[in-house]
């Protein structure tokens, strides 16, 4: 296979464009002025890259003003840290916190049809921080401008592997990747790399199979990108073992709270048991795993999606969305059906093709299988530096939101321990962590040049393509030569090559099985996380036999190497965690250790040996 190689210098090269992105090159781009170059490169387009692709119906975190009806940042900073179980990184919660109206202001400004009260023309809100949108647009409004602002944007370029600079220990010098259309090798040399690409979806066993696979929650595109390339450079993450479950409507994976804050529908198990309010027989029991958060208002995520998962487990489940006391209402109809159409047609698709009338009948509600990312209601990602005025010393080692390699930078779902950001937080995170590498390379980075030799460029290009090489070296022994393409993934029986497919399912088998996904009912024990650490070792090992029969499929090679890496830093922070909290249960350590709990997690991949370390760091309190 020979595809040429195109080499890339640039200042500031900004991997991802999603939500976060795009921020983050608006923002370095306005800061640098014309003293340096800003790229960008992701592997779709750009338009309706990320999570927010499919478009969606609400700014998530809301706006903080001088209107004394407005919440303010510290009581941001008070719900993450409550719906976190105490474990925030506050000085990262709040910095986005305070850079909120500016943000909302862009996107008013951009064009974004925002809810406001045609009375007052204050903005309307769905609970305390959400900001009603007509979002189907949403990514393409907020891409515009991103894209005027880059000097290059590279589009269906897949990067794979970060460069580390080969005469400075411990410092980024760029990435690698290809582009899926026509197979070109891309090095991208640069001073700083800000990482803003996806957290990670299909890593568990989907509940979505056979005509539905392929569904999920979270965008099935996000590979975990922006959690493997900086893991790969040796980059620290922050509670891997923190990942996320959701409760949403099954099979169609609507969001609910779009139906719990606007229309104020209510849900129950099978048997009429509402599970808000509690009763304290209830919340006694819950203390025991979730300390006092039990009795914390508002009831954490973690906690609300645990009685979901209970009742299943003690056969009062599923929980049922009471949607017909609400929806006789045309107007309530209406509202709800549009919000699934702004962001999750298939929801709308699904109560169709199931003769569900939501009018009449109550909804099925299911927790889904686990995520991993730091833009949610969780607490995964990478361990960031914080902003100097308020970081405590213990968080702050170089410029805001460097990670823990010199010159890689992270936003949005790549920055852990500072969930709640949604879109608007993403976008405002990438903002400043735009503004902070923009900083650095006109400063510290100015006379960097990245080291980086042809031998090593060459060595990457062999790894990239060889799952191709692979492929076509050994094709002629498979025993289903005939079968059309789109099929040869399902039923594919080779002596010497594993395809994508093949391995992303033993990948999820694993993940489900041996680390607390939803075939175990979310829970996992001891034994379980070391054989699973032992198993993911061994696929690991057999990706050497990964074949791709196109460059499709390499994108698909690729984005299950990622997706592996992930899961060992998953299961590798599990292993260490002596209790459970969160979104799953250790039934070796079942109830709470509030003295060891209460620390950071940290895991390191070893990028020249592939050792991983572990390590605790303390959680440091800024707001009262």
């Amino acid at each position: 296979m020979n595809f040429p190689t195109k080499i890339v210098d640039t200042d500031i090269l900004v991997v991802g464009g999603g939500m976060a992105g795009c921020g983050a090159v608006f923002e370095a781009k306005y800061w640098c002025r014309n003293k340096c170059k800003v790229t960008l490169v992701e592997k779709a387009n750009l338009e309706k890259s990320g999570a927010v692709g499919m478009g969606l119906s609400a700014v998530n975190t809301g706006t903080f003003t001088a209107d004394p009806d407005d919440p303010k940042p510290e009581d941001f900073v008070e719900y993450v840290r409550n719906d976190l179980l105490g474990i925030a990184r506050e000085d990262l919660v709040y910095d986005v916190a305070r850079h909120m109206t500016s943000t909302i202001k862009l996107f008013d400004e951009w064009g974004l049809p925002l809810w406001r009260d045609p009375k007052t023309g204050k903005y309307i809100r769905t609970g305390r921080w959400q900001i009603p949108v007509h979002g189907e647009s949403y990514k393409a409004i907020i891409a515009e401008p991103c894209r005027k602002s880059a000097d290059e944007v590279y589009e269906r370029v897949v990067v794979t592997h970060p460069l580390l600079d080969e005469s400075r220990p411990n410092r980024i010098a760029g990435v690698v990747g290809f582009n899926v259309r026509d197979g070109t090798f891309y090095v991208f040399k640069a001073k700083a790399v800000i990482v803003a690409a996806g957290g990670t979806s299909l890593l568990y066993r989907p509940r979505s199979v056979g005509e539905g696979l392929g569904r999920a929650w979270y965008p099935t595109w996000a590979s975990g990108s922006g959690l493997a390339i900086p893991i790969l450079a040796g980059a620290e993450t922050v509670n891997m073992e923190f990942r996320l479950i959701v409760i949403r409507f099954k099979d169609g994976y609507g969001p609910v709270g779009y139906p719990y804050l606007l229309l104020k529908m209510r849900s129950t198990d099978v048997r009429g048991r509402q599970w808000e309010p509690l009763p304290e027989e209830a919340k006694a029991e819950l203390a025991k795993i979730f300390y006092d958060y039990a009795y914390a208002k508002p009831t954490p995520t973690p906690i609300r999606t645990w009685v979901t998962i209970q009742n299943l487990k003690e056969g009062r489940g599923p929980d049922l969305m009471q949607t017909q006391e609400k929806l006789p209402d045309m107007e309530s109809f209406r509202l709800l059906f549009e919000d699934y159409l702004d962001m999750t047609p298939s929801q709308a698709l699904c109560w169709a093709s199931q003769n569900i009338h939501p009018q009449k009948t109550p909804s099925e509600l299911m927790p889904t299988e686990p995520y991993v990312q730091g833009s949610h209601a969780s607490s995964s990602g990478m361990w960031a530096s914080g902003p100097p005025d308020i970081a405590p010393p213990e968080y702050r080692w170089g410029p805001n939101r460097m990670l823990t390699v010199e010159g890689l930078f992270g936003a949005g779902d790549v920055v852990g321990a500072s969930g709640h950001k949604f879109s608007s937080g993403s976008f405002t995170e990438g903002r400043i962590a735009g503004k902070a590498a923009a900083r650095y390379v006109l400063t510290t980075a100015k006379d960097y040049t990245p080291t980086i030799s042809n031998d090593t460029i060459e060595r990457y290009k062999e790894i990239v393509y060889r799952p191709l090489e692979w492929y076509h070296k050994n094709k002629p022994l498979t025993t289903t030569p005939e079968m059309p393409p789109q099929l040869t993934n399902w039923f594919e029986v080779h002596p010497n090559y594993l395809n994508w497919y093949q391995l992303l399912v033993r990948l999820q088998k694993i993940m489900d099985e041996y680390a607390a996904g939803w075939g175990m009912f979310y829970t996992t024990n001891t034994y379980l996380l070391n054989r699973g650490w032992e198993l993911l070792h061994m696929l690991e090992e057999d990706f050497r036999y990964a074949a791709a029969a196109s460059l499709h499929e390499l994108l698909r090679v690729w984005e299950f190497y990622h997706r592996l890496i992930v899961g060992q830093a998953v299961v590798y922070s599990m292993m260490n965690r002596r209790e459970s909290r969160g979104y799953y249960l250790n039934a070796d350590y079942p109830y709470i250790d509030e003295e060891n709990w209460h620390v950071f997690t940290h895991v390191r991949r070893d990028p020249r040996t592939g050792q991983w370390s572990f390590r605790t760091s303390p959680v440091i309190h800024i707001i009262p």
